[in-house]
């Protein structure tokens, strides 16, 4: 099971076929705004309650007010999440759940095909990374690697560009990554980045350029410009 957090989020959620188990809400959505998104469940158990008394059930405080129990999906391979796919996504043990969820949602919303994430990485149905992405969890492909997933990746025919701090790196805007048929973006955990080997690894390096003394981006703010520059949708836009 997973939870789902708010009714954008659940709405989504059924919307990609997900299995609503129970529902726990505040008694405004029973006929608020949001009255749809329960009418969609109306053979399981939802459960209601004032804003005051779910803090005290959940623990926090519902920002919008409404929680949904779902049953997962098997997860898919590497190979049958990339068949297919020109731009993917390979998240190397980024822990934080925010940062997930928004990785995710940019990838989503600027033309990456895919995410995948290895074993170190937070799960993307955790309540608090599928708020984050707005639901677009649900929306793009995505699994966990079990493997070297960087020569896996390789395998199935990806160039692989390594998101890293390094002097001896490309511009972002060089053309050639532009016209890789299969370009795979990797993108590594907070404050450390990515392993020197995942580097020397990769076909390419790429650095985006920093001024006024900054000396870089936190993760999922690096990756909106990166999958924006990085797509190969944004000439059908």
């Amino acid at each position: 099971l997973f939870i789902a957090e708010s009714p954008k989020v659940i709405e989504r959620a059924l919307d990609a076929g997900y299995e609503p188990v129970s529902c726990l809400t505040e008694k405004r959505h029973i006929d608020g705004e949001d009255k749809h998104v329960l009418e969609r469940m109306k053979d399981i158990p939802v459960y209601c309650a004032q804003f005051d008394i779910l803090t005290q059930l959940t623990g926090f405080k519902l920002t919008r007010g409404m929680l949904c129990a779902m049953k997962r999906k098997p997860l898919q391979s590497v190979s049958e999440i990339c068949k297919d796919k020109s731009r993917i996504v390979i998240l190397d043990k980024v822990m934080n759940p925010t940062n997930v969820g928004a990785i995710i949602r940019s990838a989503a919303a600027l033309g990456m095909d895919a995410v995948i994430l290895t074993k170190g990485c937070s799960d993307p149905l955790y309540r608090r990374s599928a708020r984050v992405s707005m639901g677009t969890v649900f929306q793009i492909d995505w699994t966990f690697s079990n493997s070297d997933s960087l020569q896996e990746i390789k395998a199935l025919g990806f160039k692989t560009v390594a998101m890293a701090l390094k002097d001896d790196s490309l511009s972002i805007k060089d053309p050639r990554l532009a016209d890789e048929n299969k370009l795979a973006v990797i993108m590594g955990t907070e404050g450390d980045g990515l392993s020197d080997n995942t580097i020397s690894d990769c076909d390419y390096t790429v650095k985006i350029p920093m001024h006024h003394g900054v000396d870089s981006l936190n993760v999922a703010a690096a990756s909106a410009v990166a999958f924006y520059q990085l797509s190969n949708k944004q000439n059908d836009m």
